[in-house]
């Protein structure tokens, strides 16, 4: 079985990783067209924060927003008018494992704003404030399947109204004793702003396809040796054929029944 949405565009494309800080970067890299900076840059800082939130925000919330913003400014949107979907495979694993490791040892010094930080929906949370948007934002996780489940729910979204949807993704470095278990190092985030079909910008076609022999399509461009651990992994092929300005086809899990097959089409130039 398998059911297919309406044709969107891609409007606008963002990338961060701690070893390609960006989307130029990043395709650049893809293409080998250069190779990756040797050192490991800075944690991104929220600029639409505020100094003293900017600060307390943990780093699901910087790379998220950094990707957020670049986004909206690629597709010309203002990121205020845009529902959104946030997506991330295990949330702030470093502040779970603050907590944990608090309630076991000092329970009453456990910190309110770290608290705060923990819930799976913070980064949203800090985007509407930020931008200051009354839009409607979900937040998923589907542990190995996120980024299709996500990418699927912002697809889904943009299709039924008929209008521009920001998706972000990211995962961080885990900590402590869940690092056995939720496996993830470094900083990555997508974002992607998806809109009605046009032919100025790249095309996206989405398939639900029920199967019990998925193939998830696997990285193959210099990318993965620096992406390869982090828990978001799975969205690199997407980017590398963004990156490669063609059309192409892919597969993302979705769960250990389905498929997310995915055909990029090539932006028509004037």
């Amino acid at each position: 079985m398998s059911r297919s949405l309406p044709a969107l565009s891609i409007e606008g494309v963002a990338f961060w990783a701690t070893r390609l800080p960006g989307w130029a970067v990043a395709r650049s890299v893809m293409r080998n067209e250069q190779t990756a900076p040797e050192v490991n840059a800075p944690r991104p800082a929220p600029t639409l924060l505020a100094p003293t939130e900017r600060r307390r925000a943990p780093d699901t919330v910087a790379v998220a927003l950094e990707v957020a913003t670049r986004a909206c400014a690629a597709a010309g949107r203002s990121p205020a008018n845009l529902p959104a979907v946030f997506a991330s495979t295990h949330g702030d694993l470093a502040i779970s494992d603050y907590m944990c490791a608090t309630l076991v040892s000092t329970p009453t010094l456990i910190s309110p704003i770290k608290f705060h930080n923990s819930v799976h929906n913070a980064a949203g949370g800090y985007w509407s404030i930020g931008v200051g948007s009354t839009e409607p934002y979900t937040a998923i996780s589907a542990y190995e399947h996120t980024f299709g489940a996500g990418l699927l729910e912002a697809a889904t979204q943009a299709a039924c109204e008929q209008r521009p949807v920001l998706y972000v993704a990211f995962d961080i470095e885990a900590k402590g004793p869940l690092a056995s278990m939720a496996r993830s190092q470094g900083l990555f985030g997508v974002g992607l702003v998806l809109g009605p079909r046009d032919r100025k910008h790249p095309g996206l076609a989405l398939t639900v396809r029920s199967t019990d022999k998925a193939k998830p399509t696997q990285s193959r461009s210099p990318a993965a040796a620096l992406i390869q651990h982090n828990a978001l992994v799975p969205a690199l092929p997407l980017f590398e054929q963004l990156a490669q300005g063609d059309s192409g086809e892919l597969s993302l899990s979705l769960s250990c029944g389905a498929e997310l097959l995915v055909q990029i089409h090539a932006a028509e130039v004037a």
